[in-house]
């Protein structure tokens, strides 16, 4: 089965910016493109930071331009420019660094937990060089999930059932609703249901996974220990 990675479902057309881009041209970019934040790379493209619209509004030169106004922020005062560096601050003054990126060959699982834990909508996604490669946001994420239950049902019967599992899988019933799948029937062991259960969960798109499988033989292991408990259990009901 194709595990789907973070380059199968990332933006590569990336609106990114430069550690020198000004104040203003940063707002004009994020307010054209309809964005919350931008990747900021360095001059052999690799990410040094990401700067967002929270970024901007504790900028110096945006409260430069309301001298009665109460800063957002009086805890963390807004920077000062870099020595020797004349006119408005620049991304690199701005950025928040050091960047939450993610490899091009990671796992989407592992983008969807990175968003979670840094409490992040959009991740800059880096080649094996460390350079910018693409982006990947939440919507992408979900985009896994967009798959009709056909295709979800051809993959377990195809990728699981056919080409995986070397058995006869003939007794085996799948059906697919609104991405939740059900698997019934009865297979000859029951470690090969439990690989089956497991695989199908693995599939993109796969909500839940509902069993109903029996088997014909227990091959797991302690299969004597819950045998003879089945049994002692029988012999306590009738002496009981």
């Amino acid at each position: 089965m194709h595990h789907v990675t973070v380059k199968d479902v990332m933006t590569c057309q990336v609106i990114s910016t430069g550690e020198n881009t000004c104040f203003k041209d940063i707002t004009e970019m994020l307010l054209t493109h309809a964005l919350s934040a931008l990747p900021v790379v360095d001059d052999e493209g690799h990410v040094a930071g990401v700067v967002s619209e929270a970024d901007l509004l504790r900028g110096r030169q945006l409260w430069e331009q309301f001298p009665g106004e109460h800063h957002p922020s009086p805890t963390t005062p807004p920077q000062k420019p870099r020595a020797g560096r004349t006119g408005g601050e620049v991304a690199r003054d701005l950025m928040s660094t050091p960047a939450v990126t993610i490899s091009k060959d990671a796992s989407v699982v592992a983008a969807g937990r990175l968003m979670h834990e840094k409490a992040v909508k959009r991740l800059p996604v880096i080649d094996e060089h460390g350079r910018l490669a693409g982006i990947i946001s939440r919507c992408d994420l979900l985009k896994m999930f967009i798959r009709s239950d056909r295709e979800i049902e051809h993959e377990v019967r195809v990728e699981v059932l056919t080409r995986s599992l070397w058995m006869d899988t003939s007794r085996v019933q799948v059906t697919v609703k609104d991405g939740v799948v059900t698997l019934s029937g009865r297979m000859t062991l029951r470690a090969d249901t439990r690989t089956t259960l497991w695989m199908t969960r693995q599939i993109n798109g796969v909500v839940d996974v509902i069993d109903e499988l029996t088997w014909d033989r227990d091959n797991t292991p302690h299969r004597e220990t819950r045998d003879a408990e089945h049994t002692n259990g029988e012999s306590r009901q009738r002496t009981g």
